[in-house]
């Protein structure tokens, strides 16, 4: 039985967050991210996530009064989305319920990590991380297990009859299944053996560095197929990778929400440590080996802050591909000029014009506006995408002003 307290607490919160999502925007925002995703928007849109929410506090807002794990998990929810709303809304969308995770494990593909931390703030998610090679050997390829998924069915009615207990009367309720959406084969390769000892790998000893690929890319699509018989997976995303999802493209037709499907749902995939490899060698070690998993999805977003401006050629092999990311680190002409009206250019202005000893308004308009303009000359469906906000230099006004100046600079 959850606290008094805590259910007081909460479902203050809850009905505060059930005003807002009743409001007619929320439906109106929903409609231009479907126009944008279908490659006709309105304007650009915006999107502000992966917040220093550690220098976010202001006046007490975000201060977790609850005292149950599970109750202050879902309070830090609903405190950060009233806050953000407040301050930094730009182009979310507040759902009129909350979303609960059902109880899914997933074994993994049985190698975990190995790694030195270094902690600068500790009250900052941001870290330095050092990773020691675990796949120095051919014997090593045998590290790769296939997945095993289950599902705690009696944890599952626990959540939600601890969600009901919070919300009902406030905000729905709506059983989440298993997203495997994050899915990228290099991530966790360069966690296993450092980014050095992959990309060494990939120049010494390509033909080990490809079969690990395979058995990688063997394990996820295992991972896919249980969670499918099993109907286990998420229904069609609100959000993929910090980006409005919402499209009528999705779900596929013979959609049964009962039976979810891979090809229902929106894909996020990247290979941020080829940054610096060829295109042939992107090619051939990423999109090729990668294609039976881009293949299994309804729609593809692909990309984070690896600069694709000179790999657009193999980018666009990637079957339902829909939206493509534009780091800090591209050249945005070359860029638009390839994508065109052919998908979203997901632009990532720099979170680094938040970190500067001053703040520069001319520059952080300068820096939104060139992304519009070149967007407008190439006719590219635009977005903004402001992420990996490591710090603003405690002045939560840093943030509240670029969102207000990025609303300005598209006409919002």
């Amino acid at each position: 039985m959850t606290s008094r307290s805590d259910v007081t607490i909460i479902r203050g919160l809850a009905a505060r967050v059930a005003e807002i999502a009743a409001l007619p925007v929320q439906s109106e925002k929903q409609a231009m991210w479907r126009r944008l995703n279908a490659r006709n928007p309105d304007r650009p849109m915006v999107m502000i996530d992966q917040v220093c929410w550690n220098e976010m506090n202001v006046d007490d807002e975000l201060t977790l009064q609850c005292q149950e794990p599970e109750c202050r998990r879902y309070e830090e929810r609903l405190r950060r989305t009233l806050f953000q709303w407040r301050r930094f809304r730009v182009d979310m969308v507040v759902e009129p319920f909350i979303r609960v995770p059902k109880a899914v494990q997933s074994s993994g593909l049985g190698v975990t990590t190995q790694e030195e931390i270094a902690v600068s703030d500790p009250t900052n998610d941001v870290v330095g991380h050092h990773y020691f090679n675990q796949f120095e050997h051919d014997a090593d390829l045998e590290k790769i297990k296939m997945p095993v998924v289950t599902h705690d069915s009696a944890e599952t009615a626990r959540r939600l009859e601890v969600a009901h207990e919070l919300f009902d009367g406030a905000l729905g309720i709506v059983e989440q299944g298993y997203d495997p959406s994050y899915m990228t084969v290099w991530d966790p390769i360069s966690f296993w053996m450092g980014m050095e000892g992959a990309l060494y790998g990939l120049i010494d000893r390509p033909e080990f560095m490809a079969e690990l690929v395979r058995r990688v890319v063997k394990g996820n699509l295992s991972l896919l197929d249980q969670l499918e018989a099993q109907n286990l997976l998420c229904h069609p995303q609100p959000i993929i990778h910090c980006t409005g999802a919402w499209t009528d493209d999705l779900p596929a037709p013979g959609y049964d929400p009962m039976h979810p499907r891979v090809k229902d749902i929106w894909m996020f995939s990247m290979a941020q440590m080829f940054s610096t490899a060829s295109p042939a060698m992107f090619d051939e070690f990423e999109i090729e080996l990668c294609m039976p998993l881009f293949e299994r999805f309804g729609l593809v977003y692909y990309g984070c802050c690896d600069p694709l401006d000179k790999k657009m050629a193999q980018v666009r092999r990637i079957p339902n591909l829909r939206k493509i990311s534009m780091s800090p680190w591209v050249d945005e002409e070359c860029g638009a000029a390839q994508i065109k009206g052919d998908y979203v250019f997901s632009r990532k202005p720099n979170p680094a014009l938040l970190a500067w000893p001053e703040f520069n308004e001319q520059a952080i308009r300068g820096h939104l506006q060139a992304s519009v303009d070149v967007c407008a000359r190439h006719g590219c469906p635009l977005e903004l995408i402001l992420k990996d906000i490591s710090t603003v230099q405690r002045e939560p006004k840093r943030l509240f002003e670029w969102a207000r100046i990025a609303m300005e600079v598209v006409g919002g």
